[in-house]
């Protein structure tokens, strides 16, 4: 077995270029499947992350409800709209929830001297700081006493002290928000860009101050606490049975958890990383097409070759495992580089492009591995029989 295995080696070393060539469509294919599936794996985990740190155990409330009914298409349900009363009424009654945190959401025009931007403006209670996990570093929050009293109170992002302020102190100092005026007391914990959006950039009011400065008294959304991870789902029940018999006994909203979110979100991007690994595998495919063609080139050229070895006592199997070992040593080595140049190049992109998330995982690497491996075998096989099968007569006069 020894001798079959270093004369395969032995040939393939005999033509450096047209082995490592052969190997190269192989080497693609296995480097394109690691990185193409580290990319979705770091997708995955990088969503799994942001999700994960918005906070723990949260519940979206949303106003209008998405209902089938029939054979009609799919209609949605707006007729009553989410208030501040609501939010109240599930504070009080609602067990298994922790706390609540309503949201009224606009964009308004922001101005400190010659300066101005739009950003987006949220309306809030105090508690929203827990329930959405985003703190303020300097100064206050806005304060209960705040929301109750429609205080023209503001708390920034660093984005907005950043373009609005550069290197001055914005505590204390008093902004326009669409023509309103109102006093900075705090400055938000610095959290950076999520799913593409900076969370910097944002103003942070007191809730009925937001009420009247965007014209509504509806709620955006409502924010909520689960007590712990085991009482998401019964929280998501207390929520629905308590707003729908303030409702007239309809379900006019949604309640959406952030574990069927990431669950759904996770879904989506695992079935793109199998696609897009199953069409980096073409690429596999189309190598070890490449080595078959080689390999029956290398039958043919060394048919008188064959012919001797029978005539002095070689057995059919024994060309067929010389073939075949070809075959899959050049599959397999070409599996490795290709593993490095893959791993190498995933492990490279954060350092250039650092917003790119990447992560090998252990699974492809054995999975794009393996495959390369039986890529030789499967392709390797038909020209082996081939040279296994040759009349070593024949052989012999073959020119």
């Amino acid at each position: 077995m020894l001798d079959i295995i270093f004369m395969a080696l032995e040939s393939i070393m005999l033509n450096k270029v047209r082995s490592f060539l052969t190997m190269l469509g192989v080497m693609i294919g296995v480097a394109s499947v690691i990185l193409l599936v580290s990319l979705g794996e770091g997708t995955r985990e990088y969503v799994s992350r942001e999700l994960m740190g918005i906070g723990t155990n949260l519940l979206v409330i949303t106003p209008g409800k998405t209902e089938t009914t029939g054979h009609a298409p799919p209609q949605s349900s707006t007729s009553r709209k989410l208030t501040y009363d609501d939010t109240m009424h599930l504070k009080r009654n609602a067990f298994t929830l922790k706390d609540v945190a309503p949201i009224v959401i606009g964009t308004a025009k922001v101005k400190y001297g010659n300066r101005s931007r739009n950003v987006l403006t949220l309306g809030i209670t105090n508690s929203f700081q827990d329930v959405r996990n985003l703190h303020v570093e300097i100064g206050s929050f806005v304060s209960d006493e705040d929301v109750e009293f429609h205080r023209k109170v503001a708390v920034i992002g660093r984005t907005v002290k950043k373009e609005l302020f550069e290197d001055e102190n914005p505590l204390g100092k008093m902004v326009w928000l669409s023509g309103v005026k109102y006093r900075i007391v705090g400055i938000m914990e610095k959290k950076g860009v999520s799913f593409g959006f900076d969370i910097d950039d944002l103003v942070f009011i007191p809730l009925k101050s937001a009420q009247d400065l965007f014209d509504t008294d509806r709620m955006t959304e409502i924010l909520a606490e689960a007590i712990n991870a085991e009482t998401v789902e019964t929280a998501k029940e207390e929520i629905i049975q308590i707003l729908k018999k303030r409702h007239d006994n309809k379900e006019d909203f949604s309640v959406v958890t952030q574990a069927s979110l990431l669950s759904a979100l996770n879904t989506i991007l695992k079935v793109l990383t199998y696609v897009i690994g199953a069409i980096a595998g073409i690429s596999l495919v189309v190598g070890g097409i490449g080595i078959m063609n080689i390999m029956l080139v290398s039958v043919q050229e060394r048919t008188k070759e064959i012919g001797i070895r029978k005539a002095i006592g070689a057995q059919n199997s024994d060309i067929l495992k010389q073939f075949l070992f070809e075959s899959t040593i050049i599959s397999s080595f070409g599996g490795i580089i290709g593993i490095m140049s893959g791993a190498g190049i995933a492990y490279a992109i954060p350092v250039f492009f650092p917003v790119v998330p990447v992560k090998v995982s252990l699974w492809s690497v054995i999975l794009a591995f393996s495959f390369s491996a039986a890529v030789g075998i499967f392709f390797g096989a038909f020209p082996a029989q081939k040279a296994a099968k040759l009349d070593p007569v024949e052989a012999l006069r073959y020119e």
